[in-house]
């Protein structure tokens, strides 16, 4: 080789920054592909093994095969674990989804709940959790006994990264996250009321004005995202000011109530579960805040999927028959 052909060679690899090529899709084993996506989810080589079944080796020697084939070190060691290079970052979500339609290719074309053996992971909000979850659960367990249901509280996640990634297969809550790649079915809305103790000295009219309320101490819930925005019922005139008289986690809220003359505003589905269960009453507002919406957000790639779209109809039927008077 000469010394102009051997310098050529070297610069084709050492200077590979420069000039990647990519490489040829005939080249690349599936399997790789799918250690990426887990060391993407998990950011550990470990937990990456543990969920492949797949010993520390293995995944290491299959992470080597990947900096080779794609020239890029992909991962770098953190005290956080192994975090992705801007290079992992950019392939993670056309991964992801390759290999989402792959297994979806490979499913079963209809979904059989009575026999399927599947796990569903939801992200839910405050007001879905306290809610939807237990009326869902309850269908899932009727009707799919082999499906497993794994609800997370959204209120500390990205849930749109995590969608995309299919850490989650549905999210319910505000329908806030609204881009192209998702769908988005609205579920339904919920009125706010006051909700006090029985025998309160200012519950003798049946519906509370803005005005009375503002003049009465409140409890405010200091763990929950559905707090009411009155600035839509005030029809042009001043907002009222609630008095902020306590602030407590919503677990400790009906025994407060039940025990003090505090009020506080809640959804009317969370004011039914309430008055159930302690000796409290609501009260509609004679000028309601805007209602709070619940909605189901997903990544559009899902809408055919024979599983997930039985998972948001049975959602959709629960709502349907369960919240007729909301």
């Amino acid at each position: 080789m000469s010394s102009f052909e051997h310098v050529k060679s070297e610069y084709r690899w050492s200077g590979s920054r420069l000039n990647k090529q990519a490489p040829k899709l005939g080249a690349i084993d599936l399997n790789l592909l799918v250690v990426f996506d887990a060391l993407m989810r998990d950011r550990s080589v470990t937990r990456a093994g543990q969920r492949l079944g797949l010993s520390q080796p293995a995944v290491s020697h299959a992470l080597t095969r990947l900096r080779h084939m794609l020239k890029d070190e992909l991962f770098v060691r953190s005290p956080n674990g192994m975090m992705p290079t801007p290079r992992a970052e950019q392939l993670a979500t056309p991964i992801r989804i390759a290999l989402d339609g792959l297994q979806q290719s490979l499913e079963p074309t209809q979904f059989e709940p009575a026999t399927a053996t599947a796990t569903f992971r939801i992200a839910v909000d405050n007001y879905a959790a306290i809610v939807l979850v237990a009326p869902i659960a309850e269908h899932i367990a009727r009707n799919a006994p082999g499906v497993t249901l794994d609800f997370r509280p959204s209120g500390t996640l990205n849930i749109p990264d995590l969608l995309d990634r299919s850490e989650l297969h549905l999210a319910i809550g505000p329908p806030r996250v609204q881009a192209e790649r998702f769908s988005l079915r609205r579920l339904l809305q919920d009125q706010f009321v006051v909700v006090h103790r029985k025998g309160h000295p200012a519950a003798r009219a049946r519906e509370f004005s803005t005005e009375t309320l503002a003049t009465l101490p409140q409890l405010e819930i200091s763990s929950a995202q559905f707090g009411a925005d009155f600035a839509e019922a005030s029809l042009g005139k001043s907002k009222p000011v609630l008095k902020p008289a306590m602030r407590a986690p919503f677990l400790s809220a009906a025994q407060i109530l039940a025990t003090s003359d505090l009020v506080s505003v809640f959804p009317l589905n969370i004011a039914r579960h309430m008055t159930k269960s302690h000796g409290l009453v609501l009260h509609r507002l004679s000028r309601p805040p805007k209602p709070i919406e619940a909605a189901m957000i997903w990544p559009r790639r899902l809408d055919n999927q024979p599983a997930h779209a039985w998972l948001r109809e049975l959602i959709i039927g629960v709502v349907a028959n369960d919240f007729r008077r909301t």
